[in-house]
């Protein structure tokens, strides 16, 4: 069981200690085929007694975006929708307490406030201020872009995937290596930010991070070791030196302690911290002694005790901070929100629908030669010929719409992920992206059949 409200936390382990699956676990998202034996509460409540994805928000290592849209259109549709929260109820109280008071608050920031607590804006304000944070102001206005299409570097990608969960509402943030491919200072700089936020606005994030520079080691308040599964150590960041030190390890003097604290659990690299003042042989200390350590020091027994405090739910417990509805905003919402974006896809992949009336227009000149009706008569002997050129058809048309497969299967998994995180039901993703395709459809049966009808030769009444 943890314990970090309100606080900055690094979590920090070898590659294949179980860093992932302990952020899936503490923010709801890991796979439900997996057994879990303990309990993951927020304010009380269990995980099943509300909706985690929607309280919490899990930022994943993989940067997974369209890479038709813009970094400013990603996150404008990840704050649509998102939704904000209690921003607006917090917004009126703030107002009403100012009234009372007879306060006249500063212009620019109430302005803000105001702003970034409008649901359902398709830009919002709150987007240009992470945007400015994360540094990609500069391309804002840039597709992502993928192996096929120039677009932002892998830097800004990753900086991307961060502040697509970070313009939302929630206040407890479970990141997952969000640095890597990141330079040292723009790594100091998120992680900066991220320890104002925590700070001004009391949120709780817990950072999954490989090897952190010192100064941005520095900014954490607390810090979670972990290796082979299991936690090494989990407290003040700044008391992790003592606490090796108790158990015979001494961090030199121009050594990183978060690599220190890496390399002394692992059993290559341990003996080079061994404290020669003790007078006693070195010998191997494991993970499992290094656990029971921490639980029989002061660290431990504190958070134990910490732990032990039973909560009351019902006399501490801010409902407004727990979130009990899958969905942030109203289903006519979030279909808007879905066809916007979808009609935005549409235009950005015009050259394609272009490319494929024009290919049509080509191949049923093409038919119209073969199928001439100056060579065919209306009998049994050239009905087979007739049949050919519906079926024809018939392929030409089914075949017609192969090219949007690539692009479906593309955004599968940004629909996964954003189905998953409850952006949006599937049925909101679904009906835009097959309705707003009929008409393409239809305008591509017409020319076909317009082309092809007469010169073919079918029956020319009306009701056929």
């Amino acid at each position: 069981m943890w314990w970090f409200f309100c606080r900055l936390t690094l979590l920090l382990g070898p590659p294949g200690c179980g860093k992932t699956s302990l952020l899936k676990a503490l923010s709801g998202n890991l796979s439900p085929s997996l057994k879990v034996h303990g309990e993951v509460c927020y304010n009380g409540y269990k995980l099943d007694e509300f909706v985690p994805q929607k309280t919490s928000a899990y930022i994943s290592q993989y940067d997974e975006h369209i890479p038709e849209m813009t970094v400013r259109e990603i996150l404008d549709f990840s704050a649509r929708c998102q939704g904000v929260g209690i921003r607006l109820e917090m917004m009126e109280e703030v107002s009403r307490r100012e009234k009372q008071a007879g306060i006249v608050p500063d212009p620019d920031i109430d302005t803000y406030m105001k702003a970034i607590s409008v649901e359902g804006l398709r830009s919002n304000l709150q987007t240009d201020y992470i945007l400015k944070i994360l540094g990609l102001d500069i391309c804002a206005d840039t597709l992502v872009g993928d192996v096929m299409r120039r677009g932002i570097s892998g830097g800004q990608k990753k900086r991307l995937t961060t502040g697509e969960m970070m313009v939302g509402p929630t206040r407890a943030l479970f990141m997952d290596e969000i640095t890597n491919g990141l330079d040292s200072s723009t790594a100091f700089r998120i992680v900066s930010c991220l320890q104002q936020m925590v700070h001004i606005t009391d949120a709780t994030v817990l950072v999954s991070l490989l090897q952190p520079a010192p100064e941005t080691f520095v900014l954490f308040d607390d810090l979670i070791l972990m290796a082979e599964g299991r936690i090494v150590y989990h407290g003040p960041r700044q008391h992790v030196l003592d606490f090796f030190m108790d158990c015979g390890f001494k961090c030199p003097e121009r050594k990183g302690v978060a690599d220190f604290v890496q390399e002394v659990i692992s059993e290559k690299d341990q003996s080079q911290y061994w404290d020669s003042t003790q007078h006693v042989p070195h010998s191997y200390v494991s993970v499992e002694a290094f656990c029971n350590k921490f639980k029989a020091s002061t660290y431990g027994k504190k958070l134990d005790e910490e732990l032990a405090v039973p909560y009351d739910t019902k006399s501490q417990t801010n409902d407004t901070a727990i979130s009990f509805n899958r969905y942030s905003l109203s289903k006519w919402e979030l279909l808007r929100a879905c066809s916007s974006r979808e009609w935005l896809l549409m235009r950005r992949n015009s050259f394609t629908y272009v490319f494929k009336t024009v290919q049509l227009v080509i191949t049923a000149v093409i038919a119209m030669t073969l199928f001439l009706r100056t060579r065919m008569d209306v009998d049994v002997v050239h009905a087979n010929l007739y049949m050919g050129s519906l079926f024809y058809a018939l392929i030409i048309l089914v075949t017609d719409g192969i090219p949007e497969l690539p692009m479906t299967i593309q955004r599968l998994e940004v629909f996964h992920k954003q189905k998953d995180l409850y952006f949006y039901p599937a049925w909101a993703y679904a009906i835009p992206a097959s309705l707003l395709k009929i008409p393409i459809s239809l305008l591509e049966s017409l020319v076909w059949t317009c082309l092809t009808y007469y010169v073919i030769g079918y029956s020319p009444e009306a009701v056929r």
